[in-house]
């Protein structure tokens, strides 16, 4: 018999590989996006789901920092949904690149999960998904963080472990779709900050990068939601093919053949 361990890396192995499309109907599509709001927007479950969103947030800093070269000195998250993500870097432009991808990138992730979900490549968003979350371990610096990571990869390990393999394209698109909900919420944050709680403006990424490059927030604001924007419609793509197929609702009494 294989052990759990061997069982959970066969399963990731197996995910990289193509699956029947799943077939999602209308209706179960309507409730997906129900249960993926109701991960993101009540506070009782925001207060966890919320901590992925963070996660996804730092890990698009540190995606974008090594991605132009700078040294990355470590992640810091904590249970207040904030996080630190501290780079080096002599080049101002590669800065403000890695500093740009911290907001758009949970929605551009979502799209990409609500795509795979739709296209047969479930399990295989499930799998990378969970590498990259083993991965993120050799960059967070602080207890809190190293929790939240763990919390993270054992759920991940438990869908890999637990989902059926023909079940894991449904599972991506409310993943998906609620961290999309999930970087709406923390746009509206951002722009409360600016506008009513400018005492925590150092907190802000559009705030650092207006020091940075003279551009007003406001501006880097817009494109946050650009990029967000263009992430939501690469989601409705499929979403839209689904809702076009359900048949229109006939009354009783209407339509029909005249006697």
């Amino acid at each position: 018999m294989t052990n759990p361990a061997e069982t959970w890396w066969n399963r990731i192995v197996a995910g990289f590989t193509h699956s029947p499309v799943p077939h999602v109907t209308g209706t179960e599509l309507a409730l997906v996006i129900l249960l993926a709001v109701a991960l993101s927007l009540p506070q009782a479950t925001w207060r966890y789901f919320g901590l992925l969103a963070t996660v996804t947030h730092e890990l698009g800093h540190a995606f974008a920092a090594l991605m132009t070269g700078q040294r990355l000195g470590g992640i810091h998250l904590r249970l207040d949904h904030s996080g630190t993500t501290t780079t080096y870097s002599r080049r101002p432009l590669a800065a403000v690149w890695s500093t740009f991808w911290g907001y758009p990138v949970p929605a551009v992730v979502g799209a990409a999960m609500v795509w795979s979900g739709f296209n047969g490549w479930g399990p295989a968003a499930m799998s990378v998904g969970t590498l990259i979350l083993l991965a993120s371990f050799l960059f967070i610096r602080n207890g809190t963080g190293l929790l939240i990571t763990a919390a993270a990869v054992l759920a991940a390990a438990l869908l890999v472990l637990f989902v059926p393999p023909g079940f894991n394209g449904h599972v991506m698109i409310v993943l998906g779709l609620a961290l999309l909900v999930a970087a709406v919420r923390d746009l509206g944050k951002l722009a409360n900050v600016h506008l009513q709680r400018r005492d925590r403006l150092a907190t802000s990424d559009a705030y650092l990068l207006s020091r940075a490059t003279r551009i007003p927030a406001a501006v880097w604001i817009v494109l946050f939601a650009a990029v967000v924007g263009a992430a939501w419609w690469v989601a409705w793509q499929p979403m839209s093919q689904v809702f076009s197929a359900v048949p229109p609702l006939t009354v009783p009494g209407q339509g029909g053949t005249p006697a």
